[in-house]
């Protein structure tokens, strides 16, 4: 399994990889438009969860965080820097302000390598996920009124032998994608982006993930 160190040379991969891929964009009137911040940072040891492949400090790695147990959406559960967009933004906008607003981390709209496929969620949303470069950063702050806490998840987590995780549901042509995490798991549709993150931006494939069915806990 080959290592990706969080530098120029995969900043540049990652930017050719999403160029070159022909993302799906949705044309939903009924959907709440919704983006989220996929950035990639360096890893320093600083994951948080149990059982996560070993990785040097500098390796690259994505940020995840766990919402508040108050929130009235998708409480408690594993999610990407995130929200809805206002009036007036793009995706692009908003993915940069709400990483600010959650994470602490400022970066500026250079930082932004693209997007993937836009998803559209049981819940009501219509999110696009917007990949952006943070590189080697410094501690970050959750915003206490949104993030429990927050995690730096190596790449390689992604790319285990074990990943994706699929749960058959009664149409099989739409299963329940999760992506393992350590000696946890992700749900869809975050475990979605992140898988499609791992195909398209970090193998440079062409995989599509709008059939992957949500859990029903994440309907809400």
């Amino acid at each position: 399994m080959a290592q990706h160190t969080c530098n120029n040379s995969l900043k540049d991969t990652i930017r050719a990889n999403l160029a070159k891929s022909d993302r799906v964009r949705l044309n939903s009137k009924n959907l709440r438009r919704a983006a989220v911040a996929v950035t990639i940072v360096d890893y320093r040891g600083l994951g948080g969860v149990s059982g996560l492949l070993p990785v040097a400090a500098d390796d690259a790695a994505l940020i995840l965080t766990r919402r508040s147990v108050h929130l009235k959406n998708h409480a408690g559960q594993w999610a990407l820097p995130g929200g809805s967009i206002d009036t007036g933004e793009s995706p692009e906008q908003t993915a940069i302000r709400e990483l600010s607003e959650e994470v602490g981390l400022f970066l500026p709209d250079k930082n932004i390598l693209g997007c993937l496929d836009d998803f559209a969620t049981r819940s009501g949303f219509h999110i696009t996920p917007v990949i952006i470069w943070g590189g080697n950063t410094v501690d970050l702050k959750p915003d206490p009124a949104e993030v429990a806490s927050i995690h730096r998840i190596p790449c390689q987590e992604l790319l285990r032998n074990d990943a994706p995780v699929l749960e058959k549901t009664d149409d099989p042509k739409h299963p329940i994608l999760f992506m393992p995490i350590g000696t946890s798991w992700i749900a869809t549709p975050t475990a979605a982006i992140l898988y499609q993150f791992r195909e398209v931006a970090l193998m440079g494939c062409q995989t599509r993930v709008a059939h992957f069915e949500q859990p029903s806990f994440a309907w809400k």
